[in-house]
């Protein structure tokens, strides 16, 4: 598995394990199988409401503490000074941890500043690795660049072949913010996994399109978090890193961007209401 040098230092493995949509009640297995497979990196967060199954599977699994990287997030309830300390402390106790290697601010609404000063300090006391972002657009992710006494380390975003974002990622190369794509199939919507230039390019390297998604992100230099129930699929995400696309693969690719996201658009204001109508009635397959 590759890993990659985030801007403080910290080597984060370059592909994951993703649990969104996964019910507590199987999570536990499903991650077990896909420490199992080799997955090193697993990503959760409070609003998935499994991170006791996800601290069960990193408790039993028989894999050293130190050789996992584990990421979990606070939601928009959480937001705010006070309340980010006190929601690091309730995912740090469902997971079962010490510290965490990865820790997020789930969407770009509400006190995300007061969320970020504590989450400076629980950086600075060593309890947590890497702090980051997810779902930031340019404009908010500068802003918040420029007024942080720490700037985040990553930020995970929804980064598939519809949608390239080109432009965001030449920021975060400026900043030194890492990319790291949630969704990478989008979920298969608009046809993804029959677009005919991704299937062309999977028989051509005798692989499957997911593979080619997979292959294209982190070629890229983008960190991927496939998320599946089936062991035969996690090995087959995993099976990415002994084969490479060329210059007119990747061409190919380039025009497939439709240019808006297939899952979140954080600027609409039906997309909003949707995130905040999720904390009074948080069902997995809503957000």
């Amino acid at each position: 598995m590759k890993k990659i040098r985030l801007k403080n230092g910290v080597e984060m493995p370059m592909e994951g394990f993703g649990v969104f949509q996964i019910p507590q009640e199987t999570c536990e297995e499903a991650v077990r199988t896909a420490i199992d497979t080799g997955y090193r990196l697993i990503d959760t967060a409070s609003s998935y409401q499994n991170e006791e199954a996800v601290g069960s599977a990193i408790q039993s699994c028989g894999v050293p503490r130190e050789e996992l990287f584990v990421t979990t997030k606070a939601y928009i309830q959480q937001m705010g000074y006070r309340q980010t300390k006190e929601a690091f402390e309730e995912s740090l106790q469902k997971l079962g941890l010490e510290y965490l290697d990865l820790y997020l601010i789930h969407m770009p609404f509400g006190d995300y500043y007061g969320a970020w000063r504590a989450m400076e300090e629980l950086y600075r006391e060593g309890r947590i690795r890497a702090i980051g972002v997810c779902n930031f657009l340019p404009d908010r992710l500068l802003d918040l660049c420029c007024n942080a006494d720490i700037l985040p380390q990553i930020n995970q975003i929804e980064r598939h072949p519809h949608y390239q974002r080109k432009e965001d990622l030449e920021l975060m190369k400026e900043l030194g913010v890492q990319p790291q794509a949630w969704a990478p199939f989008a979920e298969g919507l608009k046809g993804m996994f029959e677009e005919p230039v991704l299937k062309k390019i999977a028989q051509k390297h005798q692989r499957t399109p997911a593979q080619v998604i997979l292959r294209w992100n982190v070629q890229q230099g983008v960190i991927v978090i496939p998320k599946s129930v089936h062991r035969e699929r996690m090995e087959e995400n995993l099976s990415i890193w002994d084969f490479e696309l060329d210059g007119e693969d990747l061409e190919q690719i380039a025009c497939l961007d439709q240019g808006c996201p297939s899952m979140l658009d954080t600027r609409k204001v039906s997309e909003v209401r949707r995130v905040y109508d999720y904390l009074r009635n948080p069902v997995l397959t809503s957000l």
